[in-house]
């Protein structure tokens, strides 16, 4: 690579590292920055994976005072449970066609935007059909449990638009504000990709210098973007996580 295509992934990992803390879909930005470099696309995947592992944890630390709001076993619950299926997904990444999941991937983001956009309708619905006041959900349930894992299992495979699944899975599930799930989101994908990315460092063929460059970025981009995260109005976050997530699945429909 070229000084100038150093730069450019740099610059695709601090991009990334910002869109972890707040939309959700970090991979927007790196991933294709990689394949336009003429990586392939398993080796790009993986190595993307692995990259921005460095945004997604100095975005945890980034709102580590909105995680001292979610008590710890649920915590633990849904950081467990995104690891566990994030196992499955780094497996179908590497004995699948690379083609198979992501040819599902861009109709599953736009359906988990639509989730998000009317998300606060579907929660006032469910507590008034089962009678439960706002602030009560506190604990995981079998449904989202399910819906998070399955999470964790794209998020392993793939993960462009993982953290708009999340959002819309914990937004359903959980009574959180929406910042305090966004930390929730980031954390429990920084599990899902650390565990896919322990499995790809063993098994799978990366291209180490897209990861440190990539990590180099994401890095400074992650705790930044946790700060813009907080002080986002939750209207205006829940907008630009459709907004980013219907863009992906634009861009990876053509």
């Amino acid at each position: 690579m070229t000084g100038a295509e150093h730069l450019a992934i740099v610059a695709a990992g601090l991009g990334a590292g910002v869109l972890t803390s707040t939309v959700g879909v970090a991979s927007l930005v790196s991933f294709p920055a990689l394949i336009a470099l003429g990586i392939p696309p398993v080796v790009a995947n993986a190595s993307n994976t692995i990259g921005l592992l460095p945004g997604a944890l100095s975005g945890s630390f980034g709102y580590r005072r909105e995680l001292r709001e979610v008590s710890r076993p649920t915590t633990i619950a849904v950081v467990l449970t995104c690891a566990i299926g994030a196992i499955g997904g780094a497996a179908l990444l590497l004995a699948l066609p690379p083609g198979v999941f992501a040819a599902a991937a861009p109709w599953l983001i736009l359906f988990t935007c639509l989730v998000v956009g009317v998300q606060p309708w579907i929660s006032r619905r469910l507590r008034s059909r089962h009678e439960t006041p706002p602030g009560t959900r506190a604990t995981m349930t079998p449904a989202t449990t399910f819906f998070a894992a399955l999470t964790g299992v794209y998020g392993g495979y793939f993960g462009a638009g993982a953290g708009v699944m999340m959002m819309a899975v914990l937004g359903l599930g959980l009574d959180l504000e929406l910042r305090v799930a966004n930390a929730l989101k980031t954390l429990s994908l920084l599990a899902a990709n650390l565990v896919a990315g322990i499995i790809f460092v063993f098994v799978a063929d990366l291209n180490p210098t897209a990861i440190v460059l990539l990590a180099a970025g994401s890095v400074a981009g992650g705790y930044v973007g946790a700060h813009i995260g907080r002080r986002l109005p939750s209207g205006l976050l829940r907008a630009l996580i459709v907004v980013a997530g219907v863009t992906a699945a634009v861009l990876m429909l053509r």
